[in-house]
């Protein structure tokens, strides 16, 4: 069949990958500030042979590969790192590497602890298979290489600089993640809701400074900011219907300096996930609603203040092409083909193909032999297992777009 004749290609550059991983491991940057990485991925487009790679806004790319007539298949790979200390202790670890932040002029470590390293080796593992076993296949593969994932600002980036004039507009976008929560070497498919819609909100509560000793003079915002972290948590017990799935998660408040002074304001960082956007709509109307209410209980001398972002969409796969995509994975991939729960965390990935009118799906893969006791993404210690993912990732992306691409027999 035309499909092995093109997987097998890995088989030649696999140490080559493998190497290359590494490399890319070592270098991680933040978001939309991927510039060593952008430049190695344009070198080994270079180097395979793609020739059509377009610049999409400061580090986005897109690689074309025409190969005659037939549909036009996109596959996304994110490029972007954390800012967070690595400490898997793997020999080619990124342990103390840093990047000063030019949001903030902080020097902060960097790691590719949610795996987009390894989504960047499929991807190019897949272009240069794909290139190089043109006589197996006709159409067009696109190649996107996305930033800032990690921020939620990437996909939207790429939209607002053009990407719809940098590519063919395709038939169908695909993309992956690979993930803890499946076993190694399979992938996971899903119909409908996969990754949850999120967005983060900076809240900031105001009241009237006074000393400690005498606190009648004031407002106090860490008493005012405790009874509305308490209050939040009837949102999802009390408010949402038990058949839905939601989250509200205060991970930060700050206020104050000193024991004996009571502060003027105070700041706290929420979270919320939801699987649809009624719920999420819901989330946010009742954190402002109870703000507001606290606020005016404390007599709190201004009104509070919601600063709304990274805001993630709902990662809602189309029923149609993941049915194809998991046919597909099934005939090739047999047993290690399986099907995904739903996931808590989220994905800028969708923002592309919604603004290009485009169905797509997104698949897990699994990163670890030892699954059930795997680090999560974003843990300081998430580094996949090297083999199979690398092959197992580039492996799908080609099974994926073969319904679309792969000649007949």
């Amino acid at each position: 069949m035309t499909i092995h004749k093109i997987v097998s290609h890995l088989d030649t550059t696999r140490s080559a990958r493998e190497e290359l991983y590494k490399v890319f491991h070592r270098m991680p940057e933040l978001s939309l500030q991927e510039f060593r990485t952008a430049e190695k991925i344009r070198e080994e487009l270079e180097r395979i042979g793609v020739n059509e790679v377009n610049q999409v806004g400061r580090t986005g790319l897109t690689a074309v590969l025409r190969n005659g007539d037939g549909p036009v298949v996109a596959m996304r790979a994110d490029i972007d790192g954390l800012p967070m200390a690595e400490l898997s202790g793997k020999e080619y670890s990124a342990e103390g590497v840093t990047q000063v932040d030019e949001n903030t002029g902080v020097e902060t470590p960097v790691a590719h602890s949610c795996g987009h390293d390894v989504h960047i080796i499929s991807l190019l593992g897949a272009l240069e298979a794909l290139n190089a076993t043109r006589d197996s296949w006709s159409g067009t593969f696109v190649g996107v290489f996305q930033p800032a994932e990690e921020t939620a600002a990437g996909a939207r980036d790429m939209v607002d600089n053009g990407i719809a004039t940098k590519m063919p507009i395709p038939d169908v976008y695909l993309g992956q993640h690979v993930l803890g929560v499946i076993p190694g070497g399979s992938v996971g498919t899903r119909r409908g809701a996969l990754f949850s819609q999120a967005a983060s909100i900076r809240i900031t509560i105001y009241g009237k400074g006074s000393h400690g000793a005498m606190p009648n003079l004031g407002v106090d915002p860490t008493v005012l900011g405790a009874a509305i972290i308490t209050r939040l948590q009837t949102i999802v017990s009390r408010e949402i219907a038990p058949k839905e799935i939601a989250v509200v998660t205060v991970g930060s408040f700050h206020s104050g300096t000193k024991s004996n002074i009571i502060p003027d304001s105070a700041t706290m960082l929420l979270n919320t996930r939801a699987y649809n956007a009624e719920v999420s709509a819901s989330l946010h109307e009742a954190i402002e609603r109870i703000v507001r209410a606290e606020c005016e209980a404390a007599r709190s001398p201004q009104e509070p203040d919601f600063e709304y972002f990274d805001v993630y969409p709902l990662t809602l796969n189309d029923d149609d092409v993941t049915d194809t995509v998991a046919a597909a994975f099934d005939g090739y991939f047999g047993d290690d083909s399986v099907e995904m729960d739903l996931v808590p965390a989220s994905e800028d990935f969708s923002v592309i193909p919604d603004a290009l009118g485009v169905p797509y799906t997104f698949w897990g893969l699994g990163g670890f032999a030892d699954h059930t006791s795997a680090p999560g993404n974003h843990s300081p210690f998430f580094a996949p297992d090297i083999q199979p993912t690398l092959d197992r990732g580039a492996e799908a992306i080609i099974v994926a777009a073969s319904p679309w691409l792969m000649k007949e027999n």
